[in-house]
């Protein structure tokens, strides 16, 4: 057998990851502030890329000088006329500008403020100011009172005089060590308690959470109707006292939506926000230097730049027209949601998205992760409206719309005789959705709803 080397031409189709496509999928999965930051580096480090409108001069102040001259000297008498006043529309909401808080105090800022108010010595002060340091987000003091004696070299009982006092500070049960002493704490202050409330915390607070009001009346000697007042009123105070306070990460954030759902002379419209993607520019200034000539390094450094900045500008409006069909699509796909609510949530796939929009899967998955679209109906996550359901006897429904049935059942049950999982299998078999006791265990989990022994009332 003769080997030899031999070359052959070959013509065949292949899909290549280039730089510019990677780029382009990178972009579409971005959220905003991910793509915000992105277009943010973009700009600092090509000097082609610009942001839209930046570039607009105004050489000749004299055209937009108003051709009638004002009398400012008599307007300004007219204005200071205090006969003068205004009618006022009280229907008009009026905003306090005091009001919108930029920065809030943090638990920490508003006990050492507290601390700074009361007449101590300075070694009693430090000391106050350790144990707040170590009182976490909640309002829970996180080390014990042995380790903070350790540390400040002091000894426990001044320790314990101390957490005494910032346990009187406000929020009421902050500095507690553990769910009882919080809310017994909360209790101390409180006038016209009932005498077993304490009792009641000290010894059946897991009974209070599986609601064993039976056994609480049992070993109490109480009336079934009076442990449940006590409970109920248990359940008012505050297991956090501190979740109130901004947290020490930082202020909260808000998001941006990606786009908008309208509604329009009876029709819906899809508007992109450009705020979230905005719209750039090549440097009219790098342009024309290119157009130029020149140096050949500064030519060839110019079109590199040119030509990354213009992969950039295309796949954000790639990223946009994408993001805009598929929310076109779960439109269509889900108009009675927009019309009706979320009882008429449709059971909804990728799949049927990317085969309406001619897409593959995975680009409809990278469009819809993260991105955020305001509707008439509040603002949603475009995840929110893909969901797996059955088939029932008025067509498809999502899990969603059948959680929201399951919770109208429940909420208009008798309290006295709550459903059974069972039961609310049965009666949801009756309105045409034939589902489990196991899925009504699930779905009631997943809506934070305790079982039918928890939710009994006497």
């Amino acid at each position: 057998m003769r080997l030899s080397y031999d070359l052959i031409l070959e013509q065949s189709q292949k899909l290549i990851m280039t730089p510019e496509l990677r780029q382009a999928i990178e972009l579409l999965q971005f959220n905003s502030l991910e793509l915000k930051e992105y277009i943010t580096n973009e700009l600092e480090e090509n000097p082609m890329l610009e942001p839209a409108g930046t570039n607009e001069e105004f050489e000749n102040l004299d055209k937009y000088k108003d051709d009638n001259d004002i009398d400012w000297k008599e307007y300004l008498e007219k204005y200071d006329d205090i006969s003068y006043r205004p009618q006022v529309d009280k229907n008009i909401k009026e905003y306090n500008y005091e009001s919108f808080v930029s920065h809030g105090p943090t638990l920490r800022e508003h006990l050492i403020s507290q601390l700074n108010l009361t007449s101590l010595e300075s070694k009693e002060h430090k000391i106050g100011e350790n144990i707040i340091y170590n009182i976490d987000e909640n309002g829970y003091l996180k080390s014990s009172l042995e380790e903070i004696a350790s540390f400040m070299k002091s000894d426990i009982e001044e320790v314990r005089k101390l957490l005494d006092i910032i346990q009187t500070f406000e929020p009421i049960g902050v500095g507690a060590r553990d769910l009882k002493e919080c809310l017994l704490i909360q209790l101390r202050d409180i006038k016209d308690v009932h005498p077993c409330a304490a009792i009641i915390i000290k010894d059946y607070l897991e009974d209070i959470g599986y609601n064993r009001i039976q056994k609480i009346s049992k070993e109490l000697n109480l009336e079934l109707i009076e442990v449940q007042e006590v409970c109920d009123y248990i359940k008012t105070l505050e297991p956090k006292p501190g979740r109130t306070f901004r947290g020490e990460g930082g202020d909260a954030r808000y998001i941006t939506p990606d786009a908008e759902i309208k509604l329009v002379d009876g029709e819906f419209i899809v508007i992109i926000n450009d705020s979230t993607g905005p719209k750039l520019n090549i440097n009219n200034y790098y342009k024309e230097l290119m157009k130029s000539g020149g140096d050949k390094d500064t030519i060839d450094f110019l079109n590199e730049k040119f030509n990354s900045a213009m992969w950039v500008i295309r796949s954000i409006e790639q990223r946009k027209s994408t993001i805009r069909k598929v929310i076109e699509s779960i439109l269509k796909f889900q108009m009675d949601f927009f019309i009706e609510g979320e009882k008429s949530l449709k059971s909804l796939t990728l799949k049927d998205v990317a085969e309406d929009v001619e897409m593959h899967e995975s680009t409809i998955s990278r469009a819809t992760n993260g991105k955020y679209v305001q509707t008439p109906r509040g603002l949603f996550e475009l995840k929110y409206f893909f969901s797996s359901g059955i088939l029932s006897e008025d067509g498809d429904m999502s899990s969603t719309s059948i959680k929201v049935t399951l919770k109208e059942i429940i909420d208009n049950e008798n309290n006295k005789k709550p459903y059974s999982d069972q039961k609310i299998s049965e009666l949801l078999k009756e309105q045409g959705i034939n589902i489990s006791r196991r899925t009504v265990a699930k779905y009631r989990d997943e809506l934070n709803i305790p079982s039918s022994s928890m939710r009994r009332r006497y």
